[in-house]
């Protein structure tokens, strides 16, 4: 435990299960609080285009949704967070999900030895803070595949509309407590299964109905096994991806990067071609960076759709 880089505070002497219970507000239902000693800014994190069903409401409180698990986390100061799940959970799901096992101050002190440019330093310096997510692999081709030719908006429009229509309800303590409406999960390919075309272009997705369409038909049969391309080197996981009908390399590399935890995978889209062509003289940076690569892209990515708040 002492080389985590967070730790878990209880918050009095009740746990979430006992203290949930009976609640009438997001604070009575929040039954620990945990230290982050490391770079975590939920804000960044939720707005650096790798995830799209995040939310965030008027009192700061963020909620992410992975699988049938969902959590509310606040930002307390000082690196404590109020979360809404228990000791379990934060350690079996929500540790890895915010990749809190890599030291992200220390990636950025490593890369900036190594780099040259003082873009590069500039984008760390500015997106401090953000980690990429380690998500899941189906919930990550399917949104990729709808997020071509898309802004962040429009996406997350039609993936929560999938999740809506054709996913099925997870409860959350902090939810119950403030007596929302049931979240959805994201649909699993079952789900899918029955969906046509008109269905899914019905939720948002256009032309790319059919590449998710694509998608399900390959996962239902086993001729696409995303458990089992899990062990796959990178380059062979990549074009494994990119088998399915509407999956370029940037899409690829994106499931690569967000879904199968593959750092070293830096997907270029128009905003990282963009800081290439005009900030790197044409000349791709990230096989510089090797295993910190994808994180770099990140720093950049963020920076390259904020610089206006920063200049």
């Amino acid at each position: 435990m002492t080389e985590r880089l967070s730790s878990l505070r209880p918050r009095g002497v009740l746990c979430l299960s006992e203290q949930g219970k009976g609640a009438h507000t997001y604070e009575e239902a929040v039954a620990i609080q945990v230290e982050i000693q490391d770079d975590f800014d939920l804000d960044k994190i939720a707005s650096c285009g790798q995830c799209f069903r995040v939310r965030k409401d008027g009192s700061g409180r963020f909620r992410f949704i992975t699988g049938d698990k969902v959590i509310d986390i606040r930002a307390l100061g000082e690196g404590q967070y109020a979360i809404s799940c228990d000791s379990r959970d934060w350690q079996e799901v929500w540790w890895d999900y915010f990749d809190l096992g890599r030291n992200y101050a220390g990636l950025r002190k490593r890369a900036g030895k190594r780099q040259k440019d003082c873009f590069i330093a500039r984008a760390m310096e500015c997106g401090c803070g953000l980690r990429v997510l380690r998500q899941d692999p189906w919930e990550m081709l399917a949104t990729f595949i709808i997020s071509q030719r898309k802004n962040i908006p429009a996406i997350s429009r039609a993936v929560e509309l999938l999740a809506q229509r054709y996913g099925h309800p997870i409860a959350a303590d902090a939810e119950k407590a403030d007596a929302v409406e049931p979240i959805q999960s994201f649909p699993t390919p079952e789900e899918l299964a029955h969906t046509s075309e008109a269905d899914l272009r019905d939720c948002g997705l256009g032309y790319r109905a059919a590449y998710v369409r694509d998608a399900v038909d390959r996962v239902l049969s086993g001729e696409l096994d995303l458990n089992a391309i899990s062990a796959y080197e990178d380059e062979k996981l990549f074009q494994e991806l990119m088998k399915v009908h509407g999956v370029g390399k940037k899409v690829a590399d994106c499931v690569c990067l967000f879904g199968y935890s593959r750092s070293s995978r830096a997907p270029v889209d128009v905003w990282i071609d963009r800081a290439i062509q005009e900030e790197c003289g044409g000349k791709n940076p990230f096989p510089d960076y090797g295993e910190d690569a994808g994180i770099i892209q990140q720093y950049i990515f963020y920076y390259q759709k904020h610089r206006s708040v920063f200049t």
